[in-house]
């Protein structure tokens, strides 16, 4: 049996394949999951650029797949990881969803709204509140996050 902490680094590696492939389509590299017993039942990546919607995000499109998967509104018993500590609309749309558990990767001081700017996800005045783990893989998430910018940054240079 896997402890926790090796259970959510399995699960967030997965989550980092998504977010490479939107950095292979020179979208934000962000990727989430959604698991419910033991089985992927959604998954996505950053798409905003793609498809010029700014609700495209992982969190959004991981969350569409798996309502579907679902065929209901609320995912009980599921977890979700996302390589990004979500935004204030993703975090939004975790709790509508009522997704007992999150698990993220990096921080985002600019605009995560799960600890570093809003705790959403956790507020009291809520009608749900998610348990919430974030800094997994955190220097790897990170990382692809850097790596993107600077090669962004360098393009605009040259």
């Amino acid at each position: 049996m896997m402890n926790d902490q090796k259970k959510y680094e399995y699960w967030m590696e997965i989550a980092l394949r998504e977010a490479e492939k939107a950095y292979e389509n020179d979208e934000v590299p962000v990727g989430a999951i959604i698991v419910f017993s033991n089985q992927i039942i959604g998954k996505g990546y950053n798409q905003i650029e793609k498809l010029q919607d700014p609700t495209a995000h992982a969190e959004m499109i991981a969350i569409t797949a798996a309502a579907s998967y679902l065929k209901s509104r609320r995912f009980e018993g599921c977890e979700m990881y996302v390589t990004l500590e979500p935004c204030a609309m993703c975090a939004g749309a975790i709790v509508l969803a009522r997704i007992p558990k999150l698990i993220f990767g990096a921080y985002d001081e600019k605009s995560g709204a799960c600890s570093s700017l809003y705790t959403i996800v956790n507020d009291v005045r809520l009608n749900h509140r998610v348990q919430t783990k974030g800094g997994v893989l955190a220097d790897k998430c990170g990382n692809l996050l850097k790596e993107f910018f600077l090669t962004k940054a360098r393009k605009i240079e040259n």
